[in-house]
Protein backbone atom coordinates (compact mmCIF):
# COMPACT_ATOMS: atom_id res chain seq x y z
CA UNK A 1 0.00 0.00 0.00
CA UNK A 2 1.32 3.58 -1.01
CA UNK A 3 1.16 6.36 1.46
CA UNK A 4 -1.47 8.01 -0.80
CA UNK A 5 -4.77 5.48 -1.30
CA UNK A 6 -5.22 5.70 -5.42
CA UNK A 7 -8.35 5.68 -5.72
CA UNK A 8 -11.48 5.08 -8.58
CA UNK A 9 -14.81 6.76 -7.83
CA UNK A 10 -17.30 5.44 -9.63
CA UNK A 11 -20.57 7.76 -10.36
CA UNK A 12 -20.03 11.57 -10.93
CA UNK A 13 -23.53 12.50 -10.14
CA UNK A 14 -24.08 14.81 -7.05
CA UNK A 15 -23.08 11.95 -4.68
CA UNK A 16 -19.71 11.36 -6.27
CA UNK A 17 -19.54 15.21 -7.75
CA UNK A 18 -20.43 16.63 -4.45
CA UNK A 19 -20.01 14.56 -1.78
CA UNK A 20 -17.18 12.50 -2.48
CA UNK A 21 -14.80 13.92 -5.10
CA UNK A 22 -14.19 17.18 -3.11
CA UNK A 23 -13.04 15.55 0.04
CA UNK A 24 -10.74 13.15 -1.67
CA UNK A 25 -9.19 15.91 -3.66
CA UNK A 26 -8.97 18.18 -0.56
CA UNK A 27 -6.78 15.39 1.41
CA UNK A 28 -3.23 14.28 0.98
CA UNK A 29 -3.73 10.83 2.19
CA UNK A 30 -5.45 10.16 -1.26
CA UNK A 31 -5.25 10.52 -4.68
CA UNK A 32 -8.38 10.17 -6.98
CA UNK A 33 -7.19 9.21 -10.03
CA UNK A 34 -10.33 7.01 -11.80
CA UNK A 35 -13.49 8.56 -12.38
CA UNK A 36 -16.06 6.59 -14.07
CA UNK A 37 -19.22 7.62 -15.57
CA UNK A 38 -21.27 6.59 -18.85
CA UNK A 39 -22.92 10.47 -18.63
CA UNK A 40 -20.38 12.39 -21.74
CA UNK A 41 -21.67 15.67 -19.86
CA UNK A 42 -20.33 14.18 -16.29
CA UNK A 43 -17.62 12.81 -18.06
CA UNK A 44 -16.30 16.47 -18.96
CA UNK A 45 -17.32 18.38 -15.75
CA UNK A 46 -15.26 15.37 -14.02
CA UNK A 47 -12.43 16.27 -16.87
CA UNK A 48 -12.19 19.55 -16.34
CA UNK A 49 -12.40 19.71 -12.58
CA UNK A 50 -10.53 16.83 -11.78
CA UNK A 51 -7.74 16.79 -14.84
CA UNK A 52 -5.03 14.49 -12.99
CA UNK A 53 -7.69 11.86 -13.00
CA UNK A 54 -8.61 9.01 -16.04
CA UNK A 55 -12.39 9.70 -16.70
CA UNK A 56 -13.56 6.70 -17.98
CA UNK A 57 -16.86 5.30 -19.21
CA UNK A 58 -18.35 1.73 -17.16
CA UNK A 59 -17.07 -1.05 -19.62
CA UNK A 60 -13.21 0.12 -19.37
CA UNK A 61 -13.74 0.19 -15.50
CA UNK A 62 -11.77 -2.74 -15.02
CA UNK A 63 -8.71 -2.45 -16.73
CA UNK A 64 -8.82 1.44 -15.64
CA UNK A 65 -9.20 0.46 -11.74
CA UNK A 66 -6.08 -2.32 -11.87
CA UNK A 67 -4.40 -1.44 -9.06
CA UNK A 68 -5.95 1.33 -7.01
CA UNK A 69 -6.34 1.03 -3.11
CA UNK A 70 -9.85 2.16 -2.85
CA UNK A 71 -13.21 2.11 -4.75
CA UNK A 72 -15.86 4.43 -4.07
CA UNK A 73 -19.31 3.49 -4.99
CA UNK A 74 -21.58 6.32 -5.65
CA UNK A 75 -24.17 5.20 -8.24
CA UNK A 76 -27.70 4.31 -7.98
CA UNK A 77 -28.42 1.58 -5.02
CA UNK A 78 -29.45 -0.72 -7.27
CA UNK A 79 -26.13 -1.38 -8.69
CA UNK A 80 -24.11 -1.36 -4.81
CA UNK A 81 -23.84 -4.95 -3.57
CA UNK A 82 -22.64 -5.84 -7.27
CA UNK A 83 -20.11 -3.15 -7.46
CA UNK A 84 -18.99 -3.34 -3.87
CA UNK A 85 -18.86 -7.31 -4.15
CA UNK A 86 -16.37 -6.66 -7.63
CA UNK A 87 -14.17 -4.18 -5.44
CA UNK A 88 -13.69 -6.53 -2.88
CA UNK A 89 -13.12 -9.96 -4.51
CA UNK A 90 -10.87 -7.32 -6.75
CA UNK A 91 -8.77 -6.80 -3.23
CA UNK A 92 -9.64 -3.16 -2.82
CA UNK A 93 -11.14 -0.82 0.20
CA UNK A 94 -14.99 -0.16 -0.56
CA UNK A 95 -16.94 2.67 0.42
CA UNK A 96 -20.87 2.36 -0.30
CA UNK A 97 -22.75 5.58 -0.62
CA UNK A 98 -25.83 5.07 1.11
CA UNK A 99 -28.50 3.21 1.12
CA UNK A 100 -25.60 0.26 1.69
CA UNK A 101 -27.13 -1.92 -0.25
CA UNK A 102 -31.33 -2.36 -1.25
CA UNK A 103 -31.41 -5.39 1.28
CA UNK A 104 -29.93 -6.54 4.48
CA UNK A 105 -28.87 -9.92 3.21
CA UNK A 106 -26.77 -7.96 0.59
CA UNK A 107 -25.41 -5.75 3.36
CA UNK A 108 -24.71 -9.26 5.47
CA UNK A 109 -23.25 -10.73 2.22
CA UNK A 110 -20.60 -7.76 1.72
CA UNK A 111 -19.39 -7.41 5.51
CA UNK A 112 -18.84 -11.72 5.53
CA UNK A 113 -16.85 -11.01 1.88
CA UNK A 114 -15.09 -8.15 3.59
CA UNK A 115 -14.28 -9.72 6.53
CA UNK A 116 -13.23 -13.19 4.70
CA UNK A 117 -10.32 -10.91 2.33
CA UNK A 118 -9.29 -8.87 5.59
CA UNK A 119 -10.59 -5.95 3.60
CA UNK A 120 -11.86 -2.30 4.45
CA UNK A 121 -15.95 -1.84 3.93
CA UNK A 122 -17.65 1.38 5.22
CA UNK A 123 -20.64 3.24 4.29
CA UNK A 124 -20.65 6.79 3.86
CA UNK A 125 -23.19 8.02 6.21
CA UNK A 126 -21.86 11.32 6.02
CA UNK A 127 -24.83 12.96 8.51
CA UNK A 128 -23.38 11.65 11.79
CA UNK A 129 -21.52 15.05 10.96
CA UNK A 130 -24.25 17.45 10.35
CA UNK A 131 -23.77 20.61 12.71
CA UNK A 132 -26.94 19.88 14.39
CA UNK A 133 -26.27 16.25 14.99
CA UNK A 134 -22.73 17.10 16.77
CA UNK A 135 -24.61 19.62 18.61
CA UNK A 136 -27.25 17.20 20.20
CA UNK A 137 -24.88 14.96 20.65
CA UNK A 138 -22.55 17.63 23.02
CA UNK A 139 -26.15 18.72 24.97
CA UNK A 140 -26.75 14.71 25.54
CA UNK A 141 -23.34 13.94 27.02
CA UNK A 142 -23.58 17.21 29.06
CA UNK A 143 -26.83 16.18 30.57
CA UNK A 144 -28.49 19.82 29.26
CA UNK A 145 -31.93 18.04 28.22
CA UNK A 146 -32.18 15.86 31.67
CA UNK A 147 -33.87 12.35 30.45
CA UNK A 148 -34.48 12.58 26.37
CA UNK A 149 -37.76 11.50 25.57
CA UNK A 150 -38.47 12.43 22.44
CA UNK A 151 -36.90 12.82 19.41
CA UNK A 152 -38.26 14.45 16.45
CA UNK A 153 -36.18 14.86 13.23
CA UNK A 154 -37.08 15.74 9.63
CA UNK A 155 -35.47 16.19 6.34
CA UNK A 156 -38.17 17.60 4.30
CA UNK A 157 -38.38 19.85 0.98
CA UNK A 158 -40.91 20.99 -1.80
CA UNK A 159 -39.72 18.90 -4.57
CA UNK A 160 -42.28 18.07 -6.93
CA UNK A 161 -40.26 17.29 -9.89
CA UNK A 162 -38.03 14.44 -10.34
CA UNK A 163 -34.66 15.50 -12.08
CA UNK A 164 -32.87 12.02 -12.33
CA UNK A 165 -33.91 9.97 -14.68
CA UNK A 166 -32.99 6.33 -12.47
CA UNK A 167 -35.00 8.36 -9.70
CA UNK A 168 -38.22 8.51 -11.82
CA UNK A 169 -37.95 4.38 -13.00
CA UNK A 170 -36.49 3.46 -9.92
CA UNK A 171 -39.25 1.24 -7.56
CA UNK A 172 -38.73 0.35 -3.82
CA UNK A 173 -37.20 -3.10 -4.94
CA UNK A 174 -34.64 -0.84 -6.92
CA UNK A 175 -33.74 0.90 -3.85
CA UNK A 176 -35.94 4.46 -4.80
CA UNK A 177 -37.80 6.49 -3.03
CA UNK A 178 -37.51 8.75 0.20
CA UNK A 179 -37.27 5.66 2.94
CA UNK A 180 -33.92 4.70 1.18
CA UNK A 181 -32.87 8.41 0.88
CA UNK A 182 -33.32 10.72 2.87
CA UNK A 183 -34.48 8.01 5.56
CA UNK A 184 -31.34 6.09 6.01
CA UNK A 185 -29.96 9.07 7.67
CA UNK A 186 -32.69 10.02 10.40
CA UNK A 187 -32.96 6.46 11.07
CA UNK A 188 -29.22 5.86 11.26
CA UNK A 189 -28.92 9.38 13.48
CA UNK A 190 -31.72 7.85 15.92
CA UNK A 191 -29.90 4.10 15.94
CA UNK A 192 -26.68 5.63 16.68
CA UNK A 193 -28.21 8.37 19.33
CA UNK A 194 -30.70 6.10 21.39
CA UNK A 195 -29.53 2.36 20.45
CA UNK A 196 -31.70 -0.15 18.78
CA UNK A 197 -35.44 -0.32 19.18
CA UNK A 198 -37.81 -2.46 20.72
CA UNK A 199 -40.88 -1.66 18.58
CA UNK A 200 -40.91 -0.26 14.59
CA UNK A 201 -43.94 1.64 13.04
CA UNK A 202 -44.26 3.27 9.59
CA UNK A 203 -46.05 4.69 7.16
CA UNK A 204 -45.14 5.25 3.11
CA UNK A 205 -46.72 6.92 0.12
CA UNK A 206 -46.15 8.56 -3.14
CA UNK A 207 -47.64 11.67 -3.49
CA UNK A 208 -46.30 12.77 -6.72
CA UNK A 209 -47.70 11.26 -10.26
CA UNK A 210 -44.23 10.07 -11.29
CA UNK A 211 -43.04 8.29 -8.06
CA UNK A 212 -42.67 4.85 -8.41
CA UNK A 213 -41.56 4.18 -4.67
CA UNK A 214 -42.28 6.72 -1.91
CA UNK A 215 -41.81 10.54 -1.28
CA UNK A 216 -43.24 10.71 2.06
CA UNK A 217 -43.02 8.83 4.68
CA UNK A 218 -42.96 8.59 8.70
CA UNK A 219 -41.12 6.11 10.80
CA UNK A 220 -41.77 5.72 14.80
CA UNK A 221 -38.99 3.92 16.91
CA UNK A 222 -39.38 2.78 20.58
CA UNK A 223 -35.77 2.70 21.72
CA UNK A 224 -34.85 -0.03 24.01
CA UNK A 225 -33.69 2.98 26.62
CA UNK A 226 -37.52 4.25 26.35
CA UNK A 227 -36.70 6.95 24.05
CA UNK A 228 -39.13 7.50 21.18
CA UNK A 229 -37.80 8.95 18.35
CA UNK A 230 -40.43 9.98 15.16
CA UNK A 231 -38.61 10.30 11.73
CA UNK A 232 -40.03 12.52 9.00
CA UNK A 233 -39.09 12.55 5.11
CA UNK A 234 -41.02 14.43 2.79
CA UNK A 235 -40.26 15.75 -0.68
CA UNK A 236 -44.34 17.28 -0.77
CA UNK A 237 -43.85 19.86 2.36
CA UNK A 238 -45.14 23.26 1.50
CA UNK A 239 -44.36 24.74 4.94
CA UNK A 240 -41.09 22.81 6.52
CA UNK A 241 -41.60 21.82 10.30
CA UNK A 242 -37.74 21.91 12.43
CA UNK A 243 -34.85 20.20 11.73
CA UNK A 244 -34.76 18.55 15.44
CA UNK A 245 -37.03 19.05 18.55
CA UNK A 246 -35.90 17.02 21.32
CA UNK A 247 -37.85 16.67 24.44
CA UNK A 248 -36.61 16.15 27.58
CA UNK A 249 -37.20 16.10 31.40
CA UNK A 250 -35.24 19.77 32.31
CA UNK A 251 -35.22 21.15 28.88
CA UNK A 252 -35.58 21.19 24.89
CA UNK A 253 -33.53 21.95 22.58
CA UNK A 254 -35.22 22.96 18.81
CA UNK A 255 -33.54 23.49 15.49
CA UNK A 256 -35.24 24.70 12.56
CA UNK A 257 -32.66 24.94 9.92
CA UNK A 258 -30.54 21.72 8.53
CA UNK A 259 -26.79 21.54 7.78
CA UNK A 260 -25.50 23.31 5.54
CA UNK A 261 -22.69 21.78 4.36
CA UNK A 262 -24.39 20.15 1.17
CA UNK A 263 -25.58 24.06 0.14
CA UNK A 264 -22.31 24.68 0.50
CA UNK A 265 -20.58 22.05 -1.57
CA UNK A 266 -23.03 23.05 -4.82
CA UNK A 267 -22.48 26.42 -4.22
CA UNK A 268 -18.31 25.46 -4.38
CA UNK A 269 -17.67 26.27 -1.37
CA UNK A 270 -14.81 23.06 -0.15
CA UNK A 271 -13.43 21.93 2.15
CA UNK A 272 -10.57 23.94 3.85
CA UNK A 273 -12.79 27.45 2.99
CA UNK A 274 -13.02 29.50 6.60
CA UNK A 275 -16.69 29.14 5.93
CA UNK A 276 -17.24 25.36 5.59
CA UNK A 277 -19.13 24.16 7.47
CA UNK A 278 -19.64 27.03 9.44
CA UNK A 279 -23.53 27.50 10.91
CA UNK A 280 -24.69 31.20 10.69
CA UNK A 281 -25.64 32.65 14.42
CA UNK A 282 -29.20 33.19 12.87
CA UNK A 283 -29.63 29.24 12.07
CA UNK A 284 -28.59 28.51 15.97
CA UNK A 285 -31.03 26.30 17.81
CA UNK A 286 -32.89 27.12 21.27
CA UNK A 287 -32.34 25.31 24.49
CA UNK A 288 -34.63 25.67 27.55
CA UNK A 289 -38.27 26.17 27.96
CA UNK A 290 -40.68 28.64 27.01
CA UNK A 291 -40.08 31.77 28.38
CA UNK A 292 -36.34 31.05 29.57
CA UNK A 293 -34.52 29.65 26.13
CA UNK A 294 -31.20 30.61 25.06
CA UNK A 295 -29.82 30.27 21.60
CA UNK A 296 -26.97 27.18 21.48
CA UNK A 297 -23.63 27.60 18.68
CA UNK A 298 -24.07 25.17 16.11
CA UNK A 299 -21.17 22.79 16.13
CA UNK A 300 -19.19 22.64 13.02
CA UNK A 301 -20.46 20.67 10.23
CA UNK A 302 -17.14 18.14 9.76
CA UNK A 303 -17.89 15.67 6.38
CA UNK A 304 -14.10 16.01 6.04
CA UNK A 305 -13.96 13.97 9.07
CA UNK A 306 -15.69 10.78 7.63
CA UNK A 307 -12.56 10.43 4.95
CA UNK A 308 -9.46 11.37 7.52
CA UNK A 309 -10.71 8.60 9.49
CA UNK A 310 -11.07 6.35 6.22
CA UNK A 311 -7.37 7.20 5.55
CA UNK A 312 -6.35 6.15 9.00
CA UNK A 313 -8.30 2.92 8.63
CA UNK A 314 -6.87 1.87 5.66
CA UNK A 315 -3.38 3.13 6.55
CA UNK A 316 -2.38 2.26 9.73
CA UNK A 317 -5.51 -0.31 10.43
CA UNK A 318 -7.95 1.47 12.36
CA UNK A 319 -11.31 1.55 13.02
CA UNK A 320 -14.08 2.40 9.60
CA UNK A 321 -15.19 5.49 10.48
CA UNK A 322 -18.55 3.98 10.02
CA UNK A 323 -19.70 -0.18 10.98
CA UNK A 324 -21.56 -1.38 7.72
CA UNK A 325 -23.12 -3.44 10.83
CA UNK A 326 -25.26 -0.27 11.77
CA UNK A 327 -26.31 0.90 7.87
CA UNK A 328 -27.66 -3.26 7.66
CA UNK A 329 -29.57 -2.59 10.97
CA UNK A 330 -31.11 0.73 9.18
CA UNK A 331 -31.81 -1.51 6.50
CA UNK A 332 -33.92 -4.20 8.51
CA UNK A 333 -36.28 -1.41 10.16
CA UNK A 334 -36.68 -0.18 6.46
CA UNK A 335 -37.55 -3.38 5.51
CA UNK A 336 -39.87 -4.02 8.77
CA UNK A 337 -41.80 -0.27 7.58
CA UNK A 338 -42.28 -1.89 4.16
CA UNK A 339 -44.01 -4.99 5.05
CA UNK A 340 -46.15 -2.84 7.30
CA UNK A 341 -47.26 -0.67 3.93
CA UNK A 342 -46.87 -3.44 1.50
Amino acid sequence: MTQRISTALLGFGLAGSVFHAPFLAALDAFSLDVIVTGDPARQAAARAAYPQARVVGRRDWSAAGSGVDLVVVATPPASHAALAREALEGGCAVVVDKPFTVTSAEGEELIALAGERGLVLTTYQNRRWDGEYLTLKKLLAEGSLGQVRRFESRLERWQQDITKEWKAQATAADGGGILFDLGTHLIDQALQLFGPPVRVYGEAAARRPEEKADDDAFVALEHAGGVVSHLWMNLNVAQLGPRLRVLGSEAAFVKHVPDQQEAQLVAGIRPGDPAYGVDPEGNWGMLGRDGAQVPVPTERGNFTAFYELLAQAVLQGGPVPVDPAGSVAALRIIEQVRGQVA
